[in-house]
Parts: C-alpha cells; structure tokens; sequence
C-alpha cells in the first residue's frame, strides 16, 4: 500500500502506449461530435409560431371645455349732474358771468305825478288807483267771438233702382263706332256707371264691363256728354247714380 502511493513500483493497468492514446483522443473526438450533432439534427426549417399581439388604442383624450365667457363690460360711468343754479326771483340780483367793462349806477325811476285828475277817478285821489276803487273805473271785458259756422253737410247720392226712378234724359248722345274697330268687327256690351249731379250733369263714369279700349273711350266720351232733369227728393234736388249698357254690333 505504501507503495502505491509514492509510485515506487509499476501498475499493471497503466498503459503507455500510442494506440491507447490514440483510441482515448478519437473517443473524446465522437463523444463531442454525438452531443454537439444532435441538436443540429433536431433543428427544422420551419419557424416557430409568434403569437398574436393584441395591441389596445386607448381613445383620445376629450377636449377640454371652452373657457368661460369674459364678463360683461362694466356699464358707463353716468355723468355726473349739473349743478343747477338758482333763477333769480323778483327783487334779487344774479351775478354777471363776466363782468362788464363799463358799470353805469342803477337809476331810479322817476316818480310820475299828475296834478289832473283820471277819468271817473275822484278828488284827491291816488295816481295809479288803489285796490278797490269806486265801479266805473274798471273796464269791462271783451267778449268772445262768435263759434265758426258749422260745415255743410255733403248731400246724398241715391241709385236709382226700385222705387226711385231714373229722371227724364234731356240730351242723348251716341257713341261713335271707331272705323278700326269696325273694321276688326269688335263687338259687344260695355256697361258703365255714371254719377249724375243735382242739376242733372254727369260727372264721373266708372267702368263695370270692358270689352275693348276703343269701344270703352267711345261709350265714356258718349256718356259725359248726357244731360238729365235734376232729380228732387222732398223737395231737395239729389244727385243719384245709375248703370247704362251700350251694345255694339256690326249689323
């Protein structure tokens, strides 16, 4: 045993040789190239599967509200008042603004003193009068003037119709039938109302029925030229109004 451990004496399972050296690297050698080859065998073309990324937007942020609205102006300072002077009352003196240049003394006015006698006055009397002096010598007052006349009133224009009959036509005349209208054989009834006045004149036409401008110029200037006897109701002539028809035709 002590032998052993100094290494005095040979080991019979110790060999030197090459071979064995060579057979020891060789077994490394396969031992190296088993474990490094085998996961080179394993290893694929195909990539693994990468999982889904689920990406979260969050929603932008709300704006923020509108700032608030300035406050109003401040109303305008009111002007301060005037100061009012004071009107002077009989028997006072207001001061000038400016004073004048030339200041002439106040005269006093001259006491005017009649040595005659007023009219209806009495002897010994007051110039001027005193407050209830004697009747007479006050003078009587003006009297008003007489009220305006009233405004005639504006007679009433009756139509004639029902039991107010149209009065006697004095002067008729016929409308003229215009050549042009003839000859583009215009045709048909005008009808007209005609304003006569108290002594029987016509004074205004108005148009009911037109038929043409031509027809209805001849039938107006016919209707102003009529003449009526005045129409009297209680004894007081009246204007009245009444419809006339003119008919034109070719035949």
């Amino acid at each position: 045993m002590f032998d052993l451990i100094t290494g005095t004496q040979e080991r019979p399972l110790r060999e030197r040789s090459l071979t064995s050296k060579i057979v020891a690297a060789v077994a490394h050698v396969l031992v190296i190239l088993v474990i490094l080859g085998i996961p080179l065998l394993m290893a694929t073309n195909d990539l693994p599967d990468v999982p889904t990324m689920m990406a979260f937007v969050a929603p932008p942020p709300e704006a923020p509200p509108p700032p608030p609205a300035p406050p109003p102006p401040a109303p305008p300072a009111a002007p301060a008042p005037k100061a009012v002077q004071p009107v002077p009352t009989a028997g006072q003196f207001a001061a000038p603004v400016e004073a004048p240049r030339n200041v002439q003394p106040e005269r006093e006015a001259p006491e005017v003193v009649s040595s005659a006698g007023a009219l209806g006055g009495v002897e010994g009397g007051v110039a001027g009068g005193v407050v209830g002096g004697i009747v007479g010598g006050m003078v009587s007052p003006v009297p008003p003037p007489p009220p305006p006349p009233p405004a005639p009133v504006a007679a009433a224009v009756v139509r004639i119709g029902g039991k107010i009959t149209a009065p006697a036509l004095l002067h008729r005349v016929e409308p003229i039938y215009p050549d042009v209208a003839a000859m583009a054989q215009l045709t048909g009834l005008v009808i007209l109302e005609a304003t006569v006045n108290t002594d029987g004149c016509v004074e205004s036409v108005k148009m009911l029925r037109s038929r043409h401008q031509l027809l209805d110029k001849a039938a107006k200037d016919a209707l102003m030229q009529w003449r009526y006897s005045p129409l009297v109701l209680n004894g007081t002539p009246t204007a009245f109004v009444l419809t006339v028809t003119f008919n034109f035709s070719t035949k």
